[in-house]
């Protein structure tokens, strides 16, 4: 076994989400939130650092990599994980990120996540966004979406990845996984491509600028299920991110097109467990019913989190709902609970009742 190999496979033993190997530096473990220096392990230096990346990417990726000083790609460790990587130069140096990927899609059910989230994959068309930023939980809550589709519908699924994370077999569904760079230029090429590929289901795994965001919703408005996410904290602000990303003018036909197109929209972070190992979600969850819409068509998005608030008997919840019910629950500690919150006075007040 390699050094590298050895590192990745002490960090997945260890429980490790994230390895960071930065030259100068022993590898770096963040496990349940927490960043140390993995004991035993030797200092990594810049030619350790260039080497492992030589070992992991073919030639092609690493001249792109030389140019545009940033590569995004997959790396397996036979037999103990597979990993989502990313390498970039700091101080001119090869430093590389790793993000550990559960060798099995867990079941939507395991994820501790609202109930209505399962009924978002019986949607037949229009567009459901899970949000939140980088670590929360939005990958892994997609393809749990997507395991949970298979086992029950007879669709053609395709999903536009950078890069592929869960490896999905067709059981129920026949599911292409594109990956950009290899299979597919960009989102947006590949959401226009896909469109003539007979999907029911599309998931892009981010809806990172206008071109992709446009066709996107173009897809979701020809009758495709699509799924995708951003790194947004709510709901209403994913809903102005989106339709930020149009220019002036055409922002009153976007709000119109999405009022049509969006369906729900959830968004997570994960806190620590006190109650035993791991982590749990919060979740605010938006269902786009009637009220929604018209916020949204109205430009009147700053209604949102009160029908959130309103409408909580038919599904809908508020992050500092979510976290509460976390902190009554035993699950979660009082210190993360207000950190966390979205308003944290009046959860504090509320707490403290």
């Amino acid at each position: 076994m390699g050094y590298l190999e050895q590192i990745l496979t002490t960090a997945f033993q260890a429980g490790a989400s994230d390895v960071h190997l930065v030259p100068g530096l022993g590898p770096q473990f963040r496990i349940h939130t927490v960043l140390k220096a993995a004991p035993g392990l030797d200092t990594v230096g810049r030619d350790v650092t260039e080497q492992f990346l030589k070992d992991m990417v073919p030639p092609d990726r690493l001249e792109t990599f030389r140019q545009k000083r940033d590569v995004d790609f997959s790396f397996e460790v036979s037999g103990v994980a597979r990993f989502r990587v990313n390498a970039h130069y700091e101080k001119n140096d090869v430093a590389i990120a790793f993000r550990a990927i559960a060798d099995k899609v867990p079941e939507l059910k395991t994820l501790n996540l609202p109930p209505i989230v399962a009924s978002f994959c019986d949607m037949p068309r229009g567009l459901v966004l899970v949000t939140g930023p980088t670590g929360s939980g939005k990958s892994t809550t997609l393809a749990s979406m997507i395991d949970s589709m298979n086992r029950r519908y007879q669709h053609h699924i395709i999903t536009l990845e950078d890069p592929v994370e869960y490896f999905f077999h067709s059981n129920r569904c026949v599911i292409e996984q594109r990956e950009l760079g290899t299979d597919v230029p960009s989102f947006a090429s590949g959401l226009r491509h896909a469109l003539r590929q007979d999907p029911n289901i599309i998931l892009v795994g981010e809806m990172r600028d206008l071109e992709t965001i446009a066709a996107a919703i173009t897809a979701a408005e020809t009758g495709h299920l699509v799924l995708s996410t951003l790194h947004t904290q709510n709901a209403h602000q994913t809903i102005e991110r989106i339709i930020d990303a149009y220019p002036p003018a055409q922002q009153n036909q976007i709000r119109a097109m999405l009022s049509n197109t969006l369906q729900a929209v959830v968004s997570m972070t994960l806190l620590k467990r006190q109650d035993m190992p791991g982590m749990v979600p919060a979740c605010e969850i938006m269902v786009c019913n009637a009220a929604v819409r018209n916020c949204i068509r109205e430009n009147r998005i700053h209604e949102i989190p009160n029908i959130i608030e309103t409408n909580r008997q038919r599904g809908m919840c508020t992050l500092d709902d979510s976290i509460k019910n976390l902190y009554l629950n035993g699950a979660i500690s009082w210190e993360d609970a207000i950190a966390k919150a979205a308003r944290p006075e009046a959860l504090h007040r509320a707490l403290s009742a």
